[in-house]
């Protein structure tokens, strides 16, 4: 195993990886600089977008050229040729404490995301779901802060944590627009006397949960029963979010930040905010759906 800096930009808070298997191209945000990143397997041909805000997390679009972006004011779609933005609709337009945070796309196309609190502190988040037709229904309630969203190879099983809440879920997934997460199960309790907590997630092939767990500088890879398989110390503490891609989905990218969101947060050393490529796993990842609305 080999660990890589793959891209040293500094992000104040590197998050999102998602491989776009079409493209050959790896993309991830900056959610306090606002910015929207792309490049290629190895680092380079590097652009980026501006979002003018924070961005939580984003669902690249399958019918056209851009994305789906989860902004502090709502939900906006992102042209990649012109950079426009365009509103589509804020799903918590009264609750200024919060701010929409991690997401990814199901594997029918639908973009599921959700919210935390700014102050991590208080349940006031939810857990949404953006169908084909821009309509959003909610999944989950009384979350602080919503991560580690990730399906199984059929999408019939869903994976989720709330970071502060010390525990990762999985849920049965149905197909059908609708359809509530059902059959809650706790799938591993995290173990937070080193100060650290689980964060953004991805599963392999072989159905194994990567989590990565923030300002302990560990990510973990859990078995399908929830026992822990491997753990992967880390250059920096506070690694962030985790994606397989590369043209043989064999590289694990992990992102991390550079400035701590609140005071109580620990530093970190010169590498903080950089793109890391973990090669030699020996294992791969599941291709990602772009969103089809």
């Amino acid at each position: 195993m080999e660990i890589k800096v793959l891209v040293d930009i500094k992000t104040k808070l590197g998050e999102v990886p998602t491989w776009d298997p079409i493209r050959q191209r790896l993309f991830w945000v900056d959610i306090f600089d606002g910015r929207l990143f792309s490049c290629d397997e190895h680092g380079g041909n590097l652009r980026a977008w501006e979002t003018f805000q924070k961005v939580g997390s984003y669902a690249l679009r399958e019918n056209h050229n851009g994305a789906i972006v989860a902004l502090e004011d709502g939900l906006h779609t992102l042209d990649f040729e012109t950079g426009d933005l365009e509103f589509i609709a804020n799903p918590e337009p009264n609750m200024p404490f919060n701010r929409l945070n991690d997401g990814a796309v199901d594997r029918q196309g639908r973009y599921v995301f959700g919210s935390m609190n700014r102050e991590e502190a208080e349940k006031t988040g939810k857990l949404y779901r953006l169908n084909h037709n821009l309509e959003i229904e909610v999944l989950e309630t009384d979350i602080n802060t919503s991560n580690g969203v990730c399906w199984n190879k059929d999408g019939s099983q869903f994976f989720f944590n709330d970071t502060w809440q010390g525990e990762i879920w999985t849920y049965d997934y149905s197909a059908e627009d609708g359809a509530p997460l059902t059959n809650k199960k706790v799938l591993a309790t995290v173990d937070m006397s080193d100060g650290g907590s689980a964060d953004g997630a991805t599963v392999d092939s072989e159905g194994y949960l990567w989590s990565a767990k923030v300002y302990s500088g560990k990510i973990i890879r859990y078995a399908p029963n929830g026992t822990i398989d491997r753990i992967i110390d880390m250059p920096v503490k506070k690694v962030t979010s985790l994606a397989f891609g590369g043209k043989n989905l064999d590289i694990l990218y992990a992102t991390s930040m550079s400035q701590p969101p609140l005071p109580r947060f620990p530093g970190d050393n010169q590498l903080r905010g950089s793109l890391f490529a973990i090669h030699g796993l020996g294992v791969t990842g599941i291709p990602e759906v772009r969103f089809k609305g």
